[in-house]
């Protein structure tokens, strides 16, 4: 049975408080704290399914058919009564806010995001203690497990398909960013969160930590929410996102997409490298070393395009949000077109930050060393 669903698009931003859902035969009202009903908005056809679909889906929400697990709850692989198969997301702790929250958020965000390099929203399902929310299933699962988590047998994405995706994801943010009102943060881009279809074409997963933004309205948030080696320093700093900290999560995903590492790997300090892989691209790139950066599971690359797709990936990931560029802007600079400019810019302000860091760090030794100076000519003293 399919029913049509109505949210009250003013009321986003009061998703984190107490509010009380009304569901009659055919819509959905959210009431706001004073039990006022503002104008509402049409969610599209969504399927509602019932608990009892989803038990034997699932089969009962087997262990054996997990294949995910995220900060909001597990992901099952399941089988619909007309063998349609789909990932069933059973959020945990739904009466506490982020749980409650999450729901609401993804069901709302579907609403207004319709791309093809987004992941659709089948159904959902709720009871009084259970929110589940219902997607196809993606065959091909994440670029994450395609880089790195591949099993005997199974081949690694090649050079073409690495650019389709990073191309995709590039579309679907910037729909996310510019196409929607208001415009929707997703706060949690990385390899894990890209899903990939029968026809590896990617889309953007994982709204869970998603964000809707009234460009009326401040962009803090109360709470940081996001992956490690992901998150924009100025997100981690002072809990500020805007699309600007999603562009800088995108250029952290390309340096995925190129070299297959994770964006935090502790394992590079054993042979005294950066632990983050913006860092350590950094370094490999002043040492013009881009045979080893490029993941050595692709048999094949165009040299030209991986350098075209590393130089987007460092403009992404500028420590100043002002200084990196609009999802739009990345798009045509993936195409090459206005790239030479924006690049040779980077380079500039990259050698002055260099030469700033060196100072600093030569000015740190001789702090040091005048310490330990002191501290022997004390010693020396006669007491």
């Amino acid at each position: 049975m399919l029913y049509s669903y109505f949210f009250n698009r003013k009321s986003i931003w009061f998703f984190c408080t107490e509010q009380i859902s009304l569901i009659t035969s055919n819509a959905i009202y959210l009431y706001g704290i004073l039990g006022d009903v503002e104008r509402n908005i049409s969610l599209g056809q969504l399927r509602r399914f019932s608990w009892r679909e989803l038990q034997i889906a699932t089969d009962n929400f087997s262990e054996s058919n997990v294949i995910g697990q995220g900060g909001f709850g597990k992901v099952y692989k399941g089988y619909l009564s007309d063998n349609t198969k789909v990932a069933v997301k059973r959020l945990t702790d739904y009466h506490n806010p982020g749980g409650e929250a999450a729901f609401l958020r993804e069901v709302q965000l579907i609403s207004v995001a319709v791309h093809r390099n987004l992941l659709r929203l089948i159904g959902f399902c709720t009871t009084s203690s259970e929110r589940i929310l219902v997607y196809p299933f993606m065959q091909n699962l994440s670029v994450a497990y395609r880089l790195r988590d591949l099993k005997p047998g199974e081949k690694a994405l090649d050079w073409p398909t690495r650019r389709r995706i990073a191309f995709g994801a590039a579309h679907g943010l910037e729909y996310l960013h510019e196409h929607c009102d208001p415009k929707i943060i997703h706060r949690d881009l990385k390899a894990a969160n890209i899903l990939l279809d029968d026809n590896f074409e990617p889309v953007l997963g994982d709204f869970g930590l998603a964000k809707l933004v009234d460009t009326k309205l401040t962009h803090i948030t109360t709470q940081v929410r996001g992956t490690m080696g992901h998150i924009a320093p100025e997100y981690l700093s002072t809990g500020k996102s805007s699309e600007k900290t999603d562009v800088f999560g995108y250029g952290i995903t390309l340096l995925e997409l190129v070299t297959g590492q994770r964006a935090i790997d502790f394992s590079r300090l054993e042979e005294e490298e950066d632990v983050l892989l913006l860092d350590h691209i950094k370094k490999l790139l002043r040492e013009k070393r881009l045979g080893d950066i490029v993941d050595g599971n692709m048999k094949t690359y165009e040299p030209k395009e991986v350098e075209t797709i590393l130089q987007v990936a460092l403009l992404c990931t500028q420590s100043s949000p002002e200084e990196r560029p609009k999802m739009a802007q990345v798009i045509t600079m993936l195409k090459g077109v206005g790239l030479a400019e924006k690049w040779a810019e980077w380079e500039q302000l990259e050698e002055v930050r260099i030469q700033q860091f060196s100072l600093m760090s030569r000015q740190f030794m001789w702090a040091e060393d005048s310490t330990h100076d002191q501290e022997a000519i004390q010693l020396s003293q006669a007491r």
